[in-house]
């Protein structure tokens, strides 16, 4: 199996690195997956909490540029403790998204942030939210490029299992931009997002006899590298 590095997955065409100092069809919502570097707080409190304050004042400021904050995701396993997620939809034409993605990448909060722009598959709709409560597990894909449409089919599949055999939510599967360093690799990106009732479910769900993970399994050969983090969905 080729390795990608991790960092590169997020960089180059449709992911900016920034620090504090630094079209698409008419019915598609895009999104932004905004992975974040965070400051210390100055009440002491946890870096997250304070972003998201700061998350909360800038929320009519995205409204307006036509922009929803769809939630932001805390570590729990495979992030450090100063590391947070933020997910904001954009609806079609969006105006100001390019500067508002930028403002909330900056600020008394943010050390570092790393921008993915992404486009949804068959999940989720423009009008979905995550559930409350369990966890939430982000896995990232580096899929060989002429795989994908294979990759989605065998995803819906093994889904139609999965959901009904575990307490477990399919949020959304996305494609991210390609960057140049992807084209040379010849892959694609994708981010899967899915909330399970608890760890112990994920476990659970690793289960090699149902159907799910025969689907699963078929999938992960058109795979050249993947890695995943849970978190907490915390709502803005």
């Amino acid at each position: 199996m080729t390795t990608i590095p991790r960092r590169r997955w997020l960089q180059g065409a449709g992911a900016l690195a920034l620090s504090p100092t630094l079209a698409m069809a008419a019915e598609t919502a895009m999104y932004d997956y905004l992975f974040l570097d965070l400051d210390n707080a100055k009440d002491g409190g946890p870096p997250a909490r304070a972003y998201a304050a700061a998350v909360r004042a800038k929320a009519a400021g995205v409204a307006a540029a036509g922009g929803e904050i769809v939630g932001l995701f805390t570590p729990q396993l495979g992030w450090v403790a100063r590391q947070a997620a933020l997910l904001v939809r954009w609806g079609p034409g969006a105006r100001g998204r390019d500067a508002q993605t930028t403002s909330l990448m900056r600020g008394d909060t943010v050390r570092i942030g790393q921008r993915a722009r992404l486009e949804a598959t068959s999940r989720p709709s423009p009008t979905d939210r995550p559930k409350p409560g369990g966890i939430y597990v982000h896995r990232w894909f580096a899929v060989e490029a002429k795989s994908v449409p294979e990759f989605l089919a065998l995803s819906q599949e093994g889904w139609r299992d999965f959901e009904t055999r575990f307490d477990t939510n399919i949020f959304g599967l996305f494609t991210a931009d390609r960057s140049p360093n992807d084209r040379g690799d010849g892959v694609t990106r994708l981010l899967l997002i899915t909330r399970y009732g608890d760890h112990g479910v994920w476990e659970k769900s690793r289960d090699p006899s149902t159907a799910a993970m025969a689907a699963f399994a078929r999938r992960q050969l058109l795979t050249r590298d993947s890695w995943a983090a849970s978190t907490l969905y915390v709502p803005i």
